[in-house]
């Protein structure tokens, strides 16, 4: 078994300044562990999955993509799940709202895919710049520096990501454009 996530992917630009955010943290706060994957919004998070049945996974996110547009994503600041975690706030459009619950209401649906810790807490959209390896007294600091730090970007997101755990890093499988 293989450990996946879907996710949304910003621009390019967007994931170069996001990752000049995490070089930061990995300098300045010994915080590595963010830059194992590419700058993203989770929609389904990590999940095991058997490699021989990928043909079906993807056939399903392919599905799934028809009929939907593109999403429109604002990023604006930054907040924290404290003690570990800061983020790129995302704003809770209800488009982004409903195309991750609908995401997940699919997964389960048609391939039993569950996140039980998910259906518990929520869904808040963020793009991780620090986490898991930043310790409590090192987040104080960053916290004090990035509650207040202005960021605002507006973008649109063609397609739904899907990413695989290899080698200790998250990488890019699939690419599955949405389709109106």
């Amino acid at each position: 078994m293989d450990l996946y996530f879907i996710a949304l992917l910003p621009p390019q630009e967007i994931q170069d300044y996001a990752n000049e955010v995490k070089q930061y943290f990995a300098d300045n706060y010994n915080s590595k562990h963010a830059q194992k994957s590419p700058p993203h919004i989770t929609l389904q998070p990590p999940f095991k999955w058997d490699s021989e049945n990928l043909p079906l996974l993807q056939e399903c996110l392919q599905k799934f993509v028809v009929g939907r547009d593109a999403i429109q994503i604002t990023l604006d600041g930054y907040n924290a799940f404290a003690p570990h975690v800061i983020y790129i706030d995302v704003v809770q459009t209800p488009d982004l709202m409903n195309l991750q619950a609908d995401l997940i209401s699919y997964l389960e649906n048609n391939l039993e895919i569950v996140d039980k810790i998910g259906k518990s807490r929520g869904f808040t959209p963020h793009m991780t710049v620090a986490f898991k390896d930043l310790k409590k007294s090192q987040f104080k600091a960053a916290w004090v520096e990035f509650e207040n730090r202005k960021l605002h970007f507006d973008f649109p997101v063609p397609k739904l990501t899907l990413l695989k755990h290899e080698n200790k890093l998250w990488n890019v499988t699939k690419e599955f454009e949405f389709v109106s």
